[in-house]
């Protein structure tokens, strides 16, 4: 089995782009459609995911809409979301989405030193109690593609059976989003100094 952390964008150091962004004047129509409605949303962008994405604007349409729910309206806080959301960038080998949401992390308010310690590939210590919580939840579900009965429990009591199922469909959200950019060779982005890429 091949080691994760030796090919930290889910593929080798400088592997060419497979999927980048389409000439402007080969989009077709559906596709302009799709690209606008990023550009006129919450993104306000194409990046990401949805260059690769653009190849079927429909599908584009549907994950863009799961994803801002997820990162927008979810009942779960801003650095609950921010703070799964690094879990599985860095679990899945995704620098793109790490270096998009680590910064977001920090903002939302968890600790710099637990976002640093995820970005090195250690357990964070400086975590708040429903941080570990969200940690173990998603850890767990990574790991073993399910939960324990302990483990669900917690969640459970801390948020509720709605906030249960959006944290575990933001996990499967960003593990997808993830794996396209790494099939997609899809480049990270530059982000904030220090949390801005995890080792090669």
């Amino acid at each position: 089995m091949a080691d994760p952390t030796s090919h930290p964008q889910g593929h080798a150091a400088g592997a060419a782009e497979r999927l980048p962004m389409p000439a402007v004047d080969s989009l077709d129509e559906a596709q302009r459609a799709a690209a606008q409605a990023l550009i006129d949303g919450p993104r306000k962008g194409v990046y990401g995911p949805f260059l690769p994405l653009l190849r079927s604007p429909v599908l584009l349409d549907r994950v863009a809409r799961l994803g801002e729910f997820l990162r927008f309206e979810s009942i779960l806080e801003a650095r609950l979301r921010e703070l799964a959301t690094c879990v599985v960038a860095r679990r899945v080998s995704n620098q793109f989405e790490w270096t998009m949401h680590a910064p977001l992390a920090v903002k939302a308010g968890v600790a710099r030193e637990a976002i640093e310690a995820l970005r090195q590939g250690a357990a964070p210590r400086s975590l708040a109690p429903d941080e570990q919580d969200a940690l173990d939840f998603v850890d767990e579900l990574l790991t073993t593609h399910g939960v324990s009965d302990l483990t669900y429990r917690t969640a459970l009591a801390r948020w509720g059976e709605r906030g249960v199922v959006e944290l575990t469909t933001l996990v499967g959200y960003f593990a997808m989003v993830s794996w396209l950019m790494n099939v997609a060779r899809t480049p990270a982005q530059a982000g904030e100094a220090g949390i801005d890429a995890f080792p090669q």
